[in-house]
């Protein structure tokens, strides 16, 4: 055997190093992954599935903050694997799709939001739905619909819901672009700050990714053990 046929034989049979973002790019979409979206769409995914999750009640499944907090870090891993997103046209895409998604979903409310959610079935949408109402009436038209961004399933269905309860379209309209700019740029720029400070955290992407979806629905969790203190208080005392 020659030597040129002797070392492309020892180079196909070398072990090859694996980067974990290779793993971000799959055959087929995954919508739960937000790897698996950007990787695939790109910055126009982002505004896509912001846009559905906080425009759409079909789109109360889609990882909004897992998406944009990854986006952000793969704006800065280009150089580590196959996938890099620009962060001005990261930015640019969610700022739209989540502005353009919380606008619509606020004027179907107004067109009969309420009728679309009865016709659900989705036991977590009416759960979603009563807590938006509960988060107006508690804290008023401007927290609540900032706080809705950072609270899984409720960004979803507060939108239609506060078409559907007449809040003025000018008080909805300030608000929600005053929560989505915190919510998207801050989840991006988190994600941007962490993959420009620690090298190589493109290897422990999916730990900090599951982490970043823990932290969205603990507001969740806090709100269901809040609920059950009293009834198990209650059931203690008799």
């Amino acid at each position: 055997m020659t030597l040129p046929a002797l070392a492309a034989a020892s180079q196909a049979l070398a072990p090859q190093a694996v980067n974990p973002l290779h793993a971000l790019a799959p055959q087929a979409v995954n919508l739960l992954d937000a790897g698996s979206l950007l990787s695939a769409f790109g910055a126009l995914g982002v505004a896509a599935v912001l846009f559905a999750e906080t425009g759409l009640l079909v789109g109360f499944f889609l990882p909004g903050d897992s998406l944009l907090f990854t986006a952000g870090l793969l704006c800065v891993a280009g150089d580590r694997g196959p996938v890099h997103l620009s962060l001005p046209q990261v930015l640019c895409a969610a700022v739209a799709g989540a502005l353009l998604g919380a606008q619509t979903g606020y004027l179907l409310g107004r067109r009969g939001g309420r009728a679309v959610l009865a016709r659900s079935r989705s036991r977590k949408l009416h759960e979603g739905a009563a807590k938006a109402e509960e988060l107006l009436d508690r804290y008023g038209h401007a927290k609540a619909i900032v706080l809705a961004r950072f609270v899984p399933i409720v960004r979803t269905v507060l939108n239609p819901m506060a078409g559907a309860l007449n809040v003025p379209a000018r008080v909805f309209t300030l608000w929600q672009v005053t929560g989505g700019l915190v919510w998207t740029v801050g989840l991006v720029l988190a994600g941007y700050a962490l993959g420009s400070s620690v090298p190589n955290v493109d290897r422990y992407l999916l730990p900090i990714v599951a982490l970043v979806v823990l932290v969205s629905l603990t507001p969740l969790a806090v709100e269901v053990i809040r609920r059950r203190s009293p009834r198990t208080s209650n059931g203690g005392s008799h």
